[in-house]
């Protein structure tokens, strides 16, 4: 998969301390080694905070191509706000070169399929059977091939995630790959020429896990409106896929409001479960915006 290497002078390096079964160290990002099946070889790291609530939430924040676990911990800011408001975070680290998530796979994109979606869903529920999690508090979000990755995840696991926030990605599916090829680039999607209608977008989501009738994630999707490496027209198919496996009709807003969040930025507004917001000026890829991230996701 093609590398988006855009923002890895922002990745400064950290150490993580590697265990087994021992727990991890609160307040340390900590490299887990053993949590049960692993259909690949993605990692898993972790920050338990100091001030772990007694029935805390997770938060899993995945990194973007050429990132890491470790540079996402630096980069976006769930470890800080973890110790605010008492959740883990889950940082996977991607087995591919270049650092790109398998979002194209038919592995992936399906439910118990056994790629990295899969790999990542055990991550979690590892999470939730070690420290009592609260279930109503798991969420997900990531930034480029993370949030293609955020896409899959609740369209594949909805019965895990509670709310989702994709920073810059595609639909999910967008990417699938006709060879069933692992980590695979597809330009047609990534330079915005694979548009479809809501119901078709809604159908190939729902196929990634047949049958499943339960409630759904709640989806809020950022993108940069002059995006050269992921096409604004992604934001667009990202939006119609969620309108139409949401219930919403694609063609009517609940509402629109301009300079929300920021001055030029437009905040759209489908229903309670689905939120885009167009970045006005912003190119690959819209900043984690943690404060606002921790109200989508009730924290705050």
């Amino acid at each position: 998969m093609r590398l988006l290497s855009c923002l890895t002078t922002c990745i400064a390096a950290v150490t993580a301390v590697t265990i087994g079964k021992r727990a991890p160290t609160p307040g340390t990002l900590s490299h887990v080694t053993s949590f049960g099946n692993a259909p690949t070889n993605a990692g898993f790291y972790i920050y338990v905070p100091k001030n772990i609530a007694s029935s805390p939430g997770i938060v899993t924040a995945i990194h973007f191509c050429t990132g890491s676990a470790e540079g996402y911990y630096n980069y976006s800011p769930y470890k800080d706000l973890s110790e605010t408001y008492g959740f883990i975070v889950i940082y996977p680290n991607s087995p591919h070169q270049g650092s790109c998530w398998d979002v194209s796979s038919k592995e992936t994109l399906s439910h118990g399929g056994g790629g990295d979606s899969n790999t990542i869903a055990n991550m979690v529920k590892w999470t939730i059977n070690k420290y009592k999690v609260d279930t109503n508090k798991v969420f997900v979000t990531g930034t480029s091939s993370g949030a293609m990755m955020t896409n899959v995840l609740a369209a594949t696991y909805p019965n895990l995630f509670r709310a989702a926030i994709a920073y810059s990605g595609v639909p999910a599916g967008c990417f699938s790959s006709s060879t069933s090829s692992i980590d695979a680039w597809n330009s047609s999607c990534a330079d915005g020429h694979v548009i479809s209608t809501p119901a078709r977008w809604s159908q190939i989501a729902l196929a990634m896990y047949p049958g499943y009738k339960g409630a759904r994630p709640r989806m809020q999707i950022y993108h940069g409106e002059i995006d050269k490496t992921l096409s604004v027209q992604n934001y667009q198919e990202s939006m119609k896929q969620w309108a139409g496996v949401l219930g919403y009709d694609y063609t009517k807003l609940e509402k629109s409001t301009t300079d929300d969040p920021e001055r030029g930025w437009t905040r759209t507004h489908f229903g309670g479960n689905l939120e885009g917001i167009w970045a006005k000026g912003v190119g690959h890829s819209v900043i984690c915006r943690g404060d606002d991230d921790m109200r989508w996701f009730g924290f705050k």
